[in-house]
């Protein structure tokens, strides 16, 4: 008989309690862990429903919403892109990838909100004082941009996935359209972000926000984190521009692998047994080829736990004429100037019929026994904590 499909949070609840007992963790990640734990199961609650088709009943576990598990992001995905749908344009869109160097993830490991905040600052900057340029497009461009911290192998590897229109608003008011297939100038991209990107971490150390400890702990000698740097100022950084989409309806599609996406996914964990995790991983080195990696239940927590974010913290943000301070005007500008009513912003009608099953899945009460009946609520079950009580048919 096959085993079971492994999940992260079967990782986590049998070697979950020992790992807190053994290792100091912020709250939060103390707390992220016990929701992945408990993240659908009797302890979070639940409702009791049956189909009025075929009679079928199930239990339905209430879910942690925790926007790092991998079991709860169906939903949230969905809720953003059906916001999002209205806000395309009918113009390119285009992909670009902003990477930190290997050094300078080290740094965000000690200090993740900071970094990944100048990471988000310099990123924009970048952008739009590059698309402002006569030289380049000569507009203000919008975009949103989207944090990973992750690499396939789970170590620490944060840049930034920027969504862009393909064009903008000149100052007159005028749409701006960019070459077809061309958006910006990566190698202009890079080395502008590299300086900027150097230039606030090292406002951010002087005065004294940065925090060093462990293997970088002698940088917190002002001449140490100037040697430390130097090399950074010298290499190429890497940005990378991806192929543009192929419209505003392949645009959503897109999105949804990036948006909601966490450290990784349940489908990727192949074999956990002995107190060690195989997962599936690419090596961007053989693009073609994916390996299997195997770790400790240890190490797989370790290396999960780094991509936590703080709380509070946005992993998306807008920019540009998408600012939500004026988002609603500048993309109303934005229409007029490319002759588009909002129905012709939304895909072609069969297109949106399967997208809006897609996106109002999660509210859809279907049968999945039959198909055909509708799901009905008939029993609330509050959070259990002891044994599951024994449920008696009393029909």
């Amino acid at each position: 008989m096959p085993r079971p499909t492994p999940e992260v949070a079967d990782i986590f609840r049998q070697y979950g309690p020992a790992y807190r007992r053994t290792h100091r963790l912020p709250v939060h990640q103390q707390r992220l862990m016990h929701a992945i734990e408990t993240c659908r199961t009797p302890l979070r609650g639940g409702v009791v429903e049956w189909c009025d088709h075929c009679q079928y009943t199930h239990i339905q576990y209430r879910s942690c919403r925790n926007r790092h598990c991998p079991k709860c992001q169906g939903s949230a995905r969905a809720r953003w892109l059906q916001q999002r749908t209205a806000e395309l344009l009918t113009t390119e869109y285009f992909h670009l990838v902003f990477t930190l160097p290997d050094p300078l993830a080290a740094i965000a490991f000690h200090n993740p909100d900071l970094v990944y905040d100048i990471l988000f600052r310099t990123t924009a900057q970048t952008l739009l004082t590059i698309a402002r340029d006569p030289q380049h497009l000569g507009a203000e461009i919008g975009f949103f941009a989207v944090l990973h911290t992750w690499g396939q192998n789970l170590h620490l590897h944060p840049h930034l996935h920027c969504v862009v229109p393909g064009g903008g608003l000149s100052p007159d008011g005028e749409w701006i359209a960019c070459r077809p297939g061309f958006f910006l100038p990566v190698r202009v991209l890079s080395r502008l972000f590299r300086r900027l990107f150097l230039e606030a971490l090292q406002k951010a150390y002087a005065h004294g926000q940065l925090r060093f400890s462990g293997e970088l702990d002698g940088l917190r000698d002002p001449q140490a984190f100037a040697r430390y740097l130097a090399p950074l100022r010298d290499i190429d950084w890497v940005v990378y521009a991806k192929p543009p989409f192929g419209g505003p309806q392949h645009v959503l599609e897109y999105l949804g692998r990036y948006t909601h996406r966490v450290a990784i996914s349940n489908p990727r964990l192949l074999q956990f047994h002995d107190g060690q995790v195989s997962f599936r991983w690419k090596d961007y080195r053989h693009p073609h080829r994916s390996k299997v990696m195997t770790v400790s239940a240890d190490e797989f927590i370790r290396r999960f736990l780094l991509h936590s974010l703080p709380p509070g913290f946005q992993r998306i943000r807008y920019y540009g004429f998408l600012a939500n301070c004026h988002r609603a005007g500048k993309l109303d500008l934005c229409r007029k100037c490319l002759a588009a009513p909002c129905s012709d912003l939304l895909p072609p009608a069969p297109d949106s019929l399967v997208l809006s099953a897609i996106l109002a899945s999660h509210s859809l009460r279907r049968c999945p026994q039959c198909g055909t009946g509708t799901m009905i609520r008939i029993e609330i079950l509050f959070p259990c904590y002891g044994p599951l009580p024994i449920r008696v048919d009393t029909s």
